[in-house]
């Protein structure tokens, strides 16, 4: 049984639900949580997948408490239901330790994807970090994206037999949505003729995105201050962003950044418009994790605004930069990699330190191996 709960977790889960319903040793069954609703139900329609069971657990202003004693109450009964051989969790929503948390009180074995990924500060990000964390003190097999994921792992005292890098599955999906998107070469009806006119016209854009809690209040202005200074110091540069739907993100954004020509401030989008915008864009500043993976995959450098990260195969392979909510900074490495070709080169032809775009099969494959 693969559960998916959030829209970054469904994208990851979606190549492997695909190859677990292509391969008859197993009978795959998809249960949703519904941790973000509508978000959630965009990937499923993208990548065509029907849940078998949904938990339907999102009511307005809910609390991570309320989301765990939700999905622990929900799982019980399906689980109790379908009497799975394996459930396969994704990441570090707190969907992902509810419903392994379920499994475990009734003695399943739970299989971890992108298993290991560690800060050691267990309120950055908050509350990833724990989830992470005691979801693999439960899980029975651990699918690392990479050899320093599995390192953190052993760490841990977790035995090397059950654990497998495979990649990250992000890849697989980004490289299958990328194929799909660019398919369509025109998606004004989503984010308008203006930005849609600046990819045609071969613009520079740089597209944003953020939501982490940890940056939020001062933060969220650092950053904020920082994208005005270079809008204002370039105005042959474009800024798209995305605005996170969070009142935390949209005060400071929308205060600081509404009023400057060259910064686009449109509605969240959909995986697949998204997708296609990550792909014209010249350079990406993120603190979304799984967009940490999947930039390099389609050669653009890309800037993390996040004190530390639990990825920090990019960093050190030279693909991402590290870059906090230190106004000066994101100025400094912004305007670097708009200046220095060189640097913007290096960086983009770095290979993705995160997989290869088969993680799902090797996962399979792994699993096939665990059960013999």
């Amino acid at each position: 049984m693969s559960i998916l709960c959030t829209r970054p977790s469904a994208i990851k889960m979606s190549p492997i639900v695909h190859a677990l319903q292509q391969n008859d040793a197993f009978d795959s069954v998809v249960c949703v949580t519904g941790q973000h609703r509508e978000m959630l139900d965009q990937v499923l329609r993208l990548f065509n997948i029907k849940p078998d069971h949904d938990l339907n657990i999102m009511q307005a202003n809910q609390d991570l408490t309320s989301v765990t004693t939700r999905v622990l109450e929900g799982m019980k009964t399906v689980l109790q239901s379908v009497k799975p051989d394996w459930i396969l969790v994704q990441g570090d929503t707190t969907s992902t330790f509810a419903a392994s948390l379920a499994a475990f009180y009734q003695k399943i074995p739970v299989g971890h994807v992108e298993a290991g990924l560690r800060t050691q500060d267990i309120y950055a990000p908050f509350p990833e970090e724990a989830n992470r964390s005691m979801t693999s003190c439960i899980a029975a097999m651990h699918f690392a994206p990479t050899e320093s994921a599995k390192q953190n792992l052993l760490a841990e005292n977790i035995k090397s037999q059950h654990i497998a890098v495979t990649g990250n599955t992000v890849i697989d999906a980004l490289l299958w949505a990328r194929d799909k998107v660019n398919q369509e070469t025109n998606w004004s009806s989503v984010f308008g003729s203006e930005i849609q006119n600046l990819i045609n016209q071969k613009q520079k854009i740089i597209l944003i995105t953020g939501h982490r809690r940890e940056n939020f209040g001062d933060g969220f202005e650092r950053v904020c201050t920082a994208f005005q200074t270079l809008a204002k110091n370039h105005p042959e540069w474009h800024f798209v962003y995305p605005v996170h739907l969070n009142p935390n993100v949209q005060k400071p954004v929308k205060a600081i950044l509404s009023q400057l020509p060259n910064f686009h401030l449109i509605d969240p989008l959909e995986y697949a418009p998204f997708v296609y915008l990550m792909d014209k864009a010249k350079l990406i500043i993120t603190d979304s994790g799984g967009v940490q993976e999947e930039v390099p995959s389609l050669g653009k450098p890309v800037l993390v605004t996040r004190e530390v990260t639990e990825r920090p195969e990019g960093v050190d392979a030279g693909v991402a930069i590290l870059v906090g909510t230190d106004a000066e900074k994101i100025i400094r490495e912004t305007e670097s990699l708009m200046q220095d070709e060189k640097r913007y080169a290096k960086m983009a032809h770095i290979s993705n330190p995160y997989g290869d775009g088969h993680a799902a099969s090797k996962i399979i494959d792994a699993l096939l191996r665990f059960k013999s």
